[in-house]
């Protein structure tokens, strides 16, 4: 079969939609995201919406029944970090019908990778627990999609600036699931430690890269050549999805790590040949120029 021209990118009106009033994961964030896709010239295409049953692989159903029920009361305060508003379930529904649709059109060979620019963010979201921005965890309904369809191995490479506690936990047993985390540590949320391996039959299956405040991009890449690409590869998964945060950038507000747009774009280029994809999936970059300028740049590298 095939593909169209790489990348294929998944967008929603509705990811603009969800508004959590002055916060740094806000609205604009998705326009900054637009602009870039729009500069690369991606082929767009609309965010269709998961079916609960596919979140609830991944998440308690009294939990997604009470989000649901919170945005649709008109939202609020879930904790200190995290608020959403009227539109905030339907967004997510969104954001993990995104991320599935792009391991679909992966799987079936329509294109050679992905990007989806979801919000609100997921790696965070735990199996019943609200957290540091999100509510559901895309890249964890993605990769539980993938297994679903047939796929024996998934890797997970999150290299954003926090530690993905979310996913972590949902796959913390399970050896079909390759967890690999790079990020500052010790940061938000508290998890991380190389030390976290997983358990029982996912022991292994858990690998952390923790960087300390102050990292540069060259010890950053050192970091990801030397232990994150030996690590995926040995792993030999069918599918690479990446949650693709953007706040290791230098000039981001929250993070203390010391990236260029360059760094985003060079990973991306050595990810090539393990599994199919990358399915890339939005997460954090609180820096509105940063974000804009690191997605243009693995955007165009995916299309190389």
């Amino acid at each position: 079969m095939s593909q169209t021209p790489s990348p294929r990118c998944y967008m929603a009106d509705v990811f603009r939609c969800h508004d959590p009033g002055p916060h740094p994961e806000r609205p604009a964030r998705y326009d900054a995201v637009s602009e870039a896709v729009g500069a690369a010239g991606a082929e767009v295409v609309e965010a269709p919406s998961a079916p609960v049953e596919a979140l609830e692989r991944v998440h308690d159903a009294a939990y997604l029944a009470a989000m649901e029920r919170f945005c649709a009361a008109g939202g609020g305060r879930l904790d200190a970090d995290t608020i959403v508003n009227d539109c905030s379930f339907e967004a997510a529904l969104r954001g993990s019908g995104a991320a599935m649709a792009a391991v679909d059109a992966v799987l079936a060979g329509e294109v050679g990778s992905a990007f989806t620019c979801g919000r609100p963010p997921g790696h965070h979201a735990e199996r019943a627990t609200p957290m540091g921005f999100c509510i559901v965890n895309h890249v964890a309904v993605a990769a539980a999609h993938a297994r679903a369809a047939g796929v024996e191995r998934v890797a997970i490479l999150d290299w954003d600036a926090h530690h993905g506690n979310g996913t972590q936990a949902i796959f913390w047993t399970d050896p079909s699931v390759l967890y690999l985390s790079l990020h500052q540590f010790p940061f938000y949320p508290g998890t991380g430690a190389a030390s976290e391996r997983g358990e029982g039959d996912g022991a292994g299956a858990t690998v952390n890269v923790p960087l300390r405040a102050g990292t540069s991009q060259g010890e950053f890449l050192a970091a990801f050549r030397g232990q994150a690409l030996p690590a995926l590869r040995d792993f030999d998964p069918g599918l690479l999805l990446v949650s693709a945060g953007f706040d290791a950038h230098a000039a981001d507000p929250l993070c203390q790590l010391g990236l260029q747009a360059d760094a985003f774009a060079t990973m991306t280029r050595e990810l090539r040949g393990i599994g199919a994809g990358p399915v890339m999936v939005l997460e954090g970059g609180y820096d509105l120029t940063a974000l804009r300028d690191s997605v243009a740049e693995v955007l165009t590298a995916l299309a190389e």
